[in-house]
């Protein structure tokens, strides 16, 4: 495996990734059950923004730089989990989702984990010192249905593969289709990225015939116009959001559009049912 999250930390994907897991689960958590939380591909947990490889791509700037200079109220949570990692008025930590979900967690709910390689492992132990979250090394879709249905009533399991290999979106959509049949009302969030439509669209139909009720599609689309053969933004499946999370939705997503669109384009951030 060649990706490495920290080269991207804090990118425009980034930004709409955790804005959006922190209202989804601040949604479900207006019910007071407890609530199982689990990151299958959960990386180091903690990045340096000045860091050689974080410079390297200089991505942040374009992401994180942006939300937190952007003075929409509407960011104010993501914001606080930049803050809540870094002290006093610097911001050169950067939280993955791991440190974004323990910031989250009440007395009743649980974190699990899973790092499958062995540097990025250690890395994230570390970063989880001080946090009830459980930490495995496994591969990710075999943990994602080892782990269902979840010990508590209700759980948000977080896919976020690098897609490197040719068969990832295949091992997506397999997978996926298995834990619906173990866990047919649990929440699923599953990132990807959006380098050409014509690949996209085709997933989207492969995912439309698993026949989920109650999928979401969420859609960030930097630039005005394709730009072929380069990243042109990212997105994430959700399914079954809660009620109080899709009604709030087309504010936010406009939030973030407006903050984070490149210098001469206006981007689209949408939302839409996959399947009704």
């Amino acid at each position: 495996m060649n990706y490495r999250h920290s080269f991207h930390a804090g990118n425009s994907a980034d930004v709409v990734k955790h804005s959006l897991l922190i209202a989804l689960v601040r949604a479900l958590q207006q019910k007071p059950g407890a609530l199982t939380l689990i990151d299958a591909h959960a990386g180091c947990g903690l990045y340096d923004l000045d860091g050689e490889q974080a410079q390297r791509t200089g991505e942040a700037a374009e992401g994180v730089r942006r939300a937190l200079a952007d003075p929409n109220p509407l960011l104010d949570d993501y914001r606080a989990a930049v803050a809540a990692v870094n002290t006093g008025t610097d911001r050169h930590l950067y939280p993955g989702s791991p440190r974004v979900l323990s910031q989250l967690l009440r007395p009743q709910d649980l974190l699990i984990l899973n790092e499958k390689h062995p540097e990025d492992a250690m890395a994230l132990r570390s970063a989880m010192r001080g946090t009830p979250a459980a930490v495995h090394e496994r591969d990710a879709y075999e943990l994602w249905l080892a782990m269902l249905p979840t010990k508590t009533p209700r759980g948000v399991v977080v896919v976020d593969p690098p897609y490197e290999q040719t068969d990832e979106r295949a091992r997506v959509t397999a997978t996926l289709a298995a834990a619906n049949r173990k866990w047919a009302h649990g929440v699923s969030v599953i990132w990807y990225p959006l380098k050409d439509r014509d690949t996209h669209v085709r997933w989207k139909q492969q995912l439309r015939r698993l026949g989920i009720p109650k999928m979401l599609t969420i859609e960030h689309w930097l630039y005005d116009y394709e730009q072929p053969g380069i990243y042109n933004g990212a997105g994430l499946f959700i399914v079954n959001p809660p009620y109080a999370f899709s009604q709030g939705l087309p504010d936010m997503l406009e939030a973030l559009r407006a903050a984070l669109a490149p210098e001469g384009h206006r981007g689209h951030l949408t939302a839409d049912w996959l399947s009704a």
